[in-house]
């Protein structure tokens, strides 16, 4: 018999069982067998407008925006990567997001960082305004069963709606909201009560604490990390060492060849 299938995925924090949007799909997965062939083409328009619309602006707060970056994303993910990877991962992984922005968002006339970060903030807004009037008050999207789409909504929703940044452009529009924040509640309640266990608020304090010390502990490496690969770079790089040639004389030569052929 084969052996079950294993899947890794992120861990959890601020109430969440995992901050990582992809792991809070995978978590929350639901067949579509009862949906009609209607709703399954609302499924696959809604999913392609989260990741058009909503995908940008979630990349842009967690790993583009610098204070959200380096006081929440960066040292939530290096204390879940071991060393001396957490000191390089989270920092390819916020080019790669900056990256996807720019490329799939930064057409004409947005040519520059700014004009991008302003248009993909609209268009999120615009997204979960359609999301909330498309729930209403329903407990689902679909009634009272959840689907794929209520998955990657609440794996797109949640870690906007909980963690708590410095800034929070996005998640004070979410917050007002109150059908999707109650969607959120609602699924957390149902799927995650025992996986979460529950945290207190002295407990939540502690985590905030230990997570402002990794803050700035994981800062500090990464900085030395990064004078350190500056100097190699900038240090002269002494050109390679040329082995001295030895010539031999025509007799010297004659006899090397014969002592070749000798048996």
């Amino acid at each position: 018999m084969a052996a079950p299938l294993e899947l890794s995925c992120w861990g959890g924090g601020w109430g969440l069982p995992s901050i990582h949007s992809e792991s809070l799909v995978v978590m929350k997965y639901n067949a579509d067998y009862e949906l009609s062939a209607k709703q399954g083409a609302d499924t696959l328009a809604y999913i392609a407008l989260l990741e058009e619309k909503l995908l940008p602006a979630v990349l842009h707060t967690f790993w583009v925006e610098s204070d959200n970056y380096f006081t929440v994303t960066k040292p939530w993910f290096a204390s879940r990567i071991p060393f001396p990877l957490s000191l390089i991962l989270p920092g390819r992984m916020s080019r790669g997001a900056l990256n996807r922005i720019l490329l799939t968002r930064g057409e004409p006339p947005l040519y520059r960082v700014q004009e991008v970060e302003a248009q993909i903030y609209r268009d999120a807004k615009e997204c979960l305004n359609l999301l909330s009037n498309r729930l209403g008050t329903s407990q689902f999207f679909f009634g009272d069963t959840p689907s794929t789409l209520d998955a990657y909504v609440f794996g797109f929703l949640a870690p906007l709606y909980k963690v708590r940044f410095p800034k929070v452009q996005l998640q004070e529009h979410l917050k007002q909201l109150s059908n999707l924040c109650r969607f959120c509640d609602d699924i957390l309640d149902s799927y995650f009560r025992l996986s979460l266990g529950g945290i207190s608020p002295a407990g939540q304090e502690t985590v905030d604490a230990n997570l402002q010390k990794l803050t700035q502990l994981v800062n500090k490496e990464s900085n030395l990390i990064e004078k350190m690969d500056d100097n190699l770079r900038q240090s002269p790089q002494l050109p390679p060492r040329k082995l001295p040639t030895l010539k031999l004389t025509p007799a010297e030569e004659e006899s090397n060849s014969l002592q070749r052929l000798s048996p």
